[in-house]
């Protein structure tokens, strides 16, 4: 069944797919664009019935990330198709305390930005907490925004998303499913991955006000968002296990019409998803064959070459021996698989039988481009596999993408503009750019000078950092896509330009090999659109005579790293390679120490990217394979 034919219509437990672990009724879609095109559509669906029964349509709102598309497509909606919301009101879930309507990190200032300005809502048909509100009056104005709901005869439909925490709203850890309207305490996994937004967790207000639990029970429909892969192990608690006060979304698991709309990386660690043969008789395919044999070897402490059939029959997989037959031959399958992936010749070995290897042996001095989204993403991602690209002669060109302009701290910039100055003291561009970075009236907004300046210091590192590992200063290239270079958090949409700048660097260089960022754990943050820009731009070449002969390898950056079953090529690194890695990521100096966008693990880049490198060879030696310091993994992306 293809997405647009999926319906997300709620399904009582038992009577939609696969419910043996489940106890909420759940739509998995390919992406987060259509799964949010499916909810704008039971939106505008419900509007639109309100219409013609001359009734008010009363809409819970989200914010964060994940319902933009939403907006986004109720905002086509009004502008193409007509859709009015006039008979619209909303309440929005949450707003920071103490916050200004007015300022940029406000849910009142997002909800405006991304839906009420551009559609025709009455302005006093809105309701948004105000963060405001003096703390003596708090608790009668939660009540009175509990009132104003029930007025309205309750919520028609509640739109959420899900915090990391497993909050919805937010209401963190430890709230009363009787909870009503409130004034809360943020948890402080929240407040680290609301950081980035606001420039570092100490600008990150501490509380808020919440519609509590309770309130959001009695909508009589909810839709809950939920995308990436960041998302997918709270989502698992949340779906399949008990209902508790530690995880407050397990409290919708009593809701009688909640369905959950996720994307395939944000459903991932379903049982259904990640272990299907635990559920239901599979079609066993090769990737689910392997997947399974990994997955037995790590829940028996066994290695592959070890599983018995007995270990196979104790975890349900007696169906995968009747069709593929006696276990030892499985495990030998699998076990040259997963060899196969590994290789010191991430370019292709000359002379030697590709037949079982990654990459192919010719044209052995390849043509390579590496995409890195920020300009350090390359040497904390695949910082070994660059080098051994460079050492074993192949012409290796790096492409920065975005400026990372904006996490270079204002501390920082005065930093370097003051050592300049020392030897330009009558230099008036370098004094206007001290004034700017000392007298901002917007501390998340940056003039242009002043980001000039931030983009040549992470420039220069970059530069340096290749210069390092030996490659040329003409293979190195900055786009500076448009959709990065607002000044602000905030970014742009991808355009056509920014496509545009990726497609002619693929043209000019005419690669063997294309290596790009494919983490997605934020599918609306810079990876990802990064990202878009090159599949977008692989795809309108994929005809060219060059790119017949070109393939996609896709890394992970520093948050998450690919599971073994999905990796499809394998570099290992020695000591040595993870001192030089290590050696080349210190030169991005302002990115150490106290690094501004650094998410919900206080470790450097470089700590986390070594201890991923050991966990992934850990894990290949656990499976029997051999015993290496450190693995880089890729996946192939075919086109």
């Amino acid at each position: 069944m293809t997405n647009k034919l999926k319906s997300i219509a709620y399904q009582p437990p038992g009577q939609f797919e696969e419910t043996r672990y489940e106890k909420i009724h759940n739509v998995i879609f390919d992406n987060s664009v259509d799964g949010s095109k499916i909810v704008a559509n039971e939106i505008a669906t419900l509007i639109k019935a309100k219409q013609q029964q001359n009734e008010l349509c009363v809409l819970g709102l989200a914010t964060g990330s994940s319902p933009i598309k939403v907006y986004e497509e109720l905002v086509r909606q009004h502008k193409e198709e007509g859709l009015s919301f006039e008979n619209v009101v909303t309440f929005n879930l949450d707003e920071y305390y103490p916050m200004a309507p007015e300022s940029i990190h406000s849910y009142h200032y997002f909800m405006h930005q991304h839906l009420f300005n551009h559609i025709d809502i009455k302005p006093e048909n809105i309701h948004i907490p105000n963060g405001k509100i003096p703390k003596s009056k708090l608790i009668e104005y939660c009540i009175d925004y509990d009132r104003q709901i029930t007025a309205y005869g309750g919520l028609d439909f509640q739109l959420l998303g899900i915090g990391r925490t497993g909050h919805i709203g937010f209401n963190e850890p430890g709230s009363h499913i009787n909870s009503g309207t409130r004034f809360i305490t943020l948890d402080p996994l929240t407040r680290s991955d609301a950081a980035p937004g606001f420039l570092g967790i100490d600008n990150v207000p501490r509380a808020a006000i919440t519609m509590g639990i309770k309130t959001i029970l009695q909508s009589k429909r909810i839709v809950l968002l939920a995308w990436g892969n960041a998302k997918a192990p709270i989502i698992k608690r949340t779906i399949e296990g008990p209902m508790t006060s530690e995880v407050p979304a397990t409290y919708l698991q009593k809701h009688p019409n909640t369905t959950f709309v996720l994307d395939e990386e944000a459903s991932m660690d379903l049982t259904r998803i990640k272990t299907p043969w635990l559920v239901k008789d599979c079609q066993w395919h090769n990737d689910l064959i392997k997947k399974s044999v990994v997955w037995l070897s790590e829940q028996t402490g066994k290695s592959i070459l070890k599983l018995t059939e007995k270990d196979y029959n104790a975890h349900g997989m007696s169906g995968l021996m009747a069709q593929e037959g006696d276990p030892y031959d499985i495990n030998i399958r699998v076990f040259n698989q997963i060899q196969h992936t590994i290789t010191g010749w991430p370019g292709g070995k000359p002379h030697a039988d590709d037949t079982s290897r990654p990459e192919r042996e010719k044209p052995y001095k390849k043509r390579v481009l590496i995409f890195s989204p920020h300009p350090d993403d390359d040497v904390i991602s695949m910082g070994g596999t660059l080098d051994r690209l460079v050492q074993q002669g192949h012409e290796v060109h790096v492409v920065y993408q975005t400026s990372g302009s904006i996490a270079v701290s204002d501390e920082q910039a005065l930093k370097y503009a003051n050592v300049i100055l020392q030897y330009e003291p009558d230099n008036q561009d370098l004094k206007k750019i001290i004034r700017d970075l000392q007298t901002k009236e917007k501390p998340y907004e940056d003039t242009l000078p002043v980001r000039n300046l931030k983009a040549t210091i992470r420039r220069q590192e970059a530069v340096s950092a290749l210069k390092y590992l030996n490659v040329p200063l003409s293979q190195i290239h900055f786009l500076n896509m448009p959709f990065y270079e607002t000044g602000a958090i905030k970014k742009k949409p991808l355009s056509p330009a920014d496509v545009d700048l990726v497609q002619n660097i693929i043209t000019k260089v005419k690669p063997h090999q294309i290596f790009a960022a494919g983490d997605l754990a934020d599918p609306h943050g810079t990876h990802k659109v990064c990202l878009d820009a090159i599949l977008k731009s692989v795809d309108q070449l994929k005809t060219e005579d060059f790119m017949k002969h070109c393939r996609v390898w896709l890394y992970r950056g520093a948050w998450h790293e690919w599971d073994v079953p999905q990796i499809d090529m394998a570099v290992p690194m020695s000591p040595d390679q993870v001192l030089r890695k290590r050696k080349a990521v210190f030169y991005h100096e302002t990115q150490k120490d106290g690094v501004m966008f650094q998410g919900n693990d206080p470790r450097e880049f470089w700590v986390r990217a070594e201890d991923r490198n050991h966990q992934t060879a850990e894990k290949y030696h656990r499976l029997g394979l051999a015993d290496y310091e450190a693995i880089e993994a890729f996946k192939r992306y075919h086109f």
